[in-house]
């Protein structure tokens, strides 16, 4: 079997789609598909990007393909530190100092903080300074004993709740750095919530100070980056979900 086809294959899979699904969508025939998963027929260029793209591969992996197939990446990828990237860097910045006084991380696709808001302090102050040390996992440092944990008063749901979107994004993704980081905060301690959680979204309930604050998560991508670097930051945000919260922090 030729690589790409194999590729090709295991990304049908993980997306649970049949040869006649996925050839369906893309506009082939299924045995053309076959043919190309098998290593009987070498896949265009453009046939790697539109199968691709009707499977949802993140850019990483459609370079990946690409050169699979014999083909150079379609997509750059430039350092966060360079100057290519600073104009969006320095906007992503305004956004998360616009979302003061309310906690906003930067994070990249293994969830390592590239930058953090001032509020931010409020939910880091007394964890361990090896867990503060660069580079940051704020999944990590969210879940550890000596982090965030002993703060958040609805700990089992928290984790029940990011470790089902670990896996999912594992998943999404074929990242085995996502899943290695998944068994490895499944093992730390704090317990799991059974049954489906109640409420519109899952809350995160932090002690501050004897204050209970009560946030939602919200995560904000680019719409449409061509760069690899930048199709995997995000913007994670805490927005208070109750008035008690806002004026909390307002206060501050």
């Amino acid at each position: 079997m030729s690589d790409v086809g194999v590729l090709l294959r295991e990304w049908r899979g993980n997306r649970r789609l049949s040869q006649l699904q996925l050839a369906g969508r893309a506009g082939v025939s299924a045995r053309h598909l076959s043919f190309v998963e098998t290593g009987r027929s070498r896949p265009t260029r453009e046939m790697i990007l539109r199968l691709a793209e009707e499977l949802g591969v993140p850019l990483r992996a459609r370079n990946a393909l690409l050169l699979a197939g014999g083909f150079a990446p379609a997509f750059a990828e430039h350092d966060l530190d360079g100057p290519d990237l600073a104009a969006v860097l320095a906007s992503l910045r305004d956004v998360l100092a616009g979302h003061e006084p309310f906690p906003a991380v930067l994070i990249d696709r293994h969830w390592t903080m590239v930058d953090g808001n001032a509020a931010v302090g409020l939910l880091v102050e007394g964890a361990a300074a090896t867990l503060l040390e660069p580079p940051v996992n704020v999944l990590r440092l969210s879940l550890h004993p000596d982090g965030m944990a002993p703060r958040i008063r609805n700990l089992a749901q928290w984790r029940t709740h990011v470790l089902h979107r670990l896996d999912r994004q594992a998943l999404a993704t074929g990242d085995p750095a996502l899943r290695a980081l998944h068994d490895e905060l499944r093992e730390l301690p704090g317990g799991l919530a059974p049954g489906t959680p109640d409420g519109l979204v899952v809350p995160l309930r932090f002690d501050a100070g004897g204050h209970e604050l009560v946030f939602f998560s919200v995560t904000s991508v680019l719409g449409t980056p061509l760069d690899v670097t930048l199709s995997e930051l995000a913007v994670e945000s805490f927005l208070p979900a109750d008035e008690e919260t806002a004026s909390f922090l307002k206060a501050r």
